[in-house]
């Protein structure tokens, strides 16, 4: 049993695939293929899963594990969610502007003026282009585009997003940018 610190999420079992056990999976990796390169995958309840073959099959994969040698068996792991650790992601191969979402989440989006939009809670990729996720307390959440006219500066170290608000779609004026109120400290009572 693995309880993982920081988990990325890999992949997701769909229905199995024949009769020796394989499974159809989504991978959410740059190349399919590559789910076996990180190690290990391990679902949330702490099961470890080593993958022994790995093909493409249209949009998805079929993978055989160790362990899973019948039809029940992958049956069972039907829409299981497969993770890794997040120090398990290779970094040396990012470029310049490339992240990992999983980094993304936590970092304070905020403007040039230093007025905070809310935190990244989520990245999400609808067809369209990615979306990031913003929720700022006691605020609904908002989805604004993660695009380089509206994300101008990501800087991980000081887990910040440096927007612009209009771009964003934040504001619809740059009028509005004065009403917003950077946030203050909270005296000590």
């Amino acid at each position: 049993m693995t309880k993982l610190e920081n988990p990325v999420l890999m992949a997701t079992i769909g229905g199995a695939q024949g009769l020796r056990g394989e499974v159809r999976a989504k991978a959410y990796t740059a190349d399919p293929a590559a789910l076996g390169d990180y190690g290990h995958l391990h679902s949330m309840d702490g099961r470890s899963f080593e993958i022994l073959e790995i093909r493409e099959m249209k949009n998805v994969v079929v993978v055989r594990f160790r362990g899973i040698n019948d039809r029940n068996a992958a049956e069972a792991l039907n829409g299981l969610e497969l993770y890794i650790e997040r120090d398990n992601l290779p970094d040396e191969e990012l470029e310049d502007d490339e992240f990992y979402y999983a980094d993304l989440e936590g970092l304070e989006a905020r403007d040039d003026q230093g007025v905070s939009y809310g935190t990244v809670t989520g990245v999400f990729d609808f067809g369209a282009g990615d979306l990031l996720e913003l929720k700022g307390p006691g605020k609904r959440p908002v989805l604004i585009p993660f695009s380089e006219a509206s994300v101008l500066e990501i800087d991980l170290e000081a887990g910040t997003l440096l927007i612009d608000p209009l771009a964003a779609g934040l504001i619809d004026d740059p009028e509005e940018l004065s009403k917003f109120v950077p946030d203050k400290p909270k005296k000590k009572k």
